[in-house]
């Protein structure tokens, strides 16, 4: 049972550092950076704090990314006495957000020698050079909404699995399931809406409460031992 608590308090662990990360690669550097509308002023910004765009965009994402890919296998751990077909199939699904959004940091990296102005870059006029920094900026936020769609499954199927544990508060999987709908509903209108820009509130507050609600008591609970027990004999 304290194995299981380490691994619980580690997973909220894991999602505290993922939280901390994304909020300096998803809202101070873009924030501090890009001017919506104007690429020259985006262009120069990142030109100007080339190590911010480096060190808080890609280097938090990389921190991101390697910490899910533990995330992914630690949570399979802790539900996979619920139903271990479920279980992976949340794993995979996290996973492979995970890989897209490893993909998609290129995009950053095409940026970074755009604004170099070295090499072949010279090539180009200030203008193209202007024009392509927004095309990636543009490919990667369109690039991290096709991983948040694939997240989906995963947070559905965490809903599900946490309401069937025992062990884990039913609020917990209700808010799950509540984001799961503000994660598929939000990705797809990104994606194939051309007039949807901003999450509503109604979408964002039950990702926000799941998002947060579920580390917290990772931290400071863990899991129900009495309802562990019930289950782990069963599928031992």
């Amino acid at each position: 049972m304290k194995s299981i608590q380490n691994t619980a308090r580690f997973a909220g662990v894991l999602y505290l550092i993922i939280t901390v990360a994304a909020i300096v690669a998803h809202q101070y550097v873009p924030s501090t950076l890009i001017v919506s509308g104007d690429a020259a002023t985006t262009a120069s910004n990142i030109a100007a704090s080339e190590t911010l765009f480096r060190v808080g965009g890609v280097g938090s994402e990389l921190i991101i990314l390697l910490s899910e890919i533990v995330l992914a296998v630690v949570l399979y751990v802790l539900l996979k006495p619920v139903n271990k077909t479920l279980s992976l199939i949340a794993a995979v699904s996290r996973l492979a957000m995970t890989t897209i959004h490893g993909l998609n940091l290129l995009n950053y990296y095409f940026v970074l020698s755009l604004v170099s102005g070295t090499g072949y870059v010279t090539a180009f006029a200030p203008e193209q050079i202007n024009a392509l920094v927004s095309l990636f900026l543009d490919a990667h936020h369109y690039g991290f909404t096709i991983g948040i769609a694939f997240l989906t499954i995963h947070v559905f199927v965490l809903g599900y699995l946490i309401l069937k544990s025992g062990y884990f508060p039913n609020v917990l999987g209700i808010l799950f399931l509540a984001a799961g709908v503000g994660y598929l509903v939000d990705s797809f209108a990104l994606l194939l809406s051309t007039s949807y820009d901003t999450t509503p509130i109604f979408l964002a507050i039950p990702i926000a409460l799941a998002e947060i609600a579920f580390p917290l008591w990772l931290l400071i609970k863990g899991v129900n031992t009495e309802g562990w027990k019930k289950l782990v004999p069963a599928t031992a």
